[in-house]
């Protein structure tokens, strides 16, 4: 039996991308109940469990709104079995959480921290994180809870969940500054956080913003046939959230947060050759 046993919940863009980065066992049971989540508990004996279970929607956030069942039951049930199964059993447990729990933001605001209440209500994707983020959030500094906040995520290889594969295959694009986690980097800040046996909640983005455009120019120095526009200023009120989130808190812990410009053509010349 592993001494550090990790049980991975979730299979989906960032499961699949934790599996291969940990030396993890992975869930394949459908947990419909605290009952099966209890039975993988007792078949692995894990020492840390992950849960990157989350409903996204099937083409976007929007579908949540017509698949509230999927949407509570991934992103707000599962979490908290899964938390209080942790405590039950002395377990550590390392959720996935998201950004995308704030209002629309443009502008000059400072980037928001991790102590700031979460306010963003509209959407039924956000209300389902918002519930998991303030239950799990209260026992988070007691017991041996890590949320990991991620946004928009970005990722140097294809797949339809990476921000640059959807990028490239619209024809308008928003200009305006936004947090995003590259997942190298995350993969990266995750081991850091459990090597120091993180607790709380934690943004795990990389720093600055970034704003579209940056990221399609660099594509398109490879790709010059490559064309997009700009959405004009005065359609941004039919966005959903844009925001940029803090990372002072991860920094504090010693792990070096890259910014978000730094990446792109490191990304991109990687995703190119697949």
């Amino acid at each position: 039996m592993k001494k550090d046993r990790i049980l991975l919940f979730g299979k989906g863009f960032i499961g699949e991308k934790v599996a291969k980065a940990f030396d993890c066992d992975v869930s394949t049971r459908i947990l419909s109940s605290f009952k099966d989540a209890e039975a993988e508990i007792k078949k692995y004996k894990p020492k840390t469990i992950i849960n990157c279970i989350g409903y996204t929607g099937k083409r976007n956030v929007d579908d949540c709104e017509l698949d509230k069942d999927n949407t509570l039951y991934a992103n707000t049930f599962i979490p908290i079995i899964l938390a209080d199964l942790a405590i039950r059993n002395n377990i550590k447990l390392i959720h996935i959480s998201s950004g995308c729990i704030y209002k629309f933001r443009y502008g000059k605001d400072k980037p928001i921290s991790e102590d700031k209440i979460p306010d963003s209500y509209d959407l039924f994707y956000s209300r389902s994180k918002i519930y998991t983020e303030r239950s799990l959030g209260v026992f988070a500094d007691k017991f041996n809870l890590l949320l990991a906040r991620i946004r928009i995520p970005l990722d140097n290889r294809p797949h339809p969940k990476n921000i640059l594969n959807k990028l490239i295959k619209y024809k308008t694009v928003i200009n305006v500054p936004n947090s995003v986690t590259y997942i190298p980097d995350f993969l990266k800040a995750l081991k850091h956080l459990m090597k120091i046996n993180a607790k709380g909640i934690y943004n795990v983005v990389n720093k600055g913003p970034l704003r579209y455009p940056q990221l399609l120019d660099v594509y398109k120095k490879y790709r010059p046939d490559f064309k997009y526009t700009i959405i004009k200023n005065k359609d941004l009120k039919l966005m959903r959230t844009n925001l940029v989130l803090s990372t002072r808190k991860l920094e504090k812990t010693g792990f070096k947060v890259r910014k978000i410009s730094e990446v792109l053509e490191e990304c991109v010349k990687d995703y190119l050759k697949y």
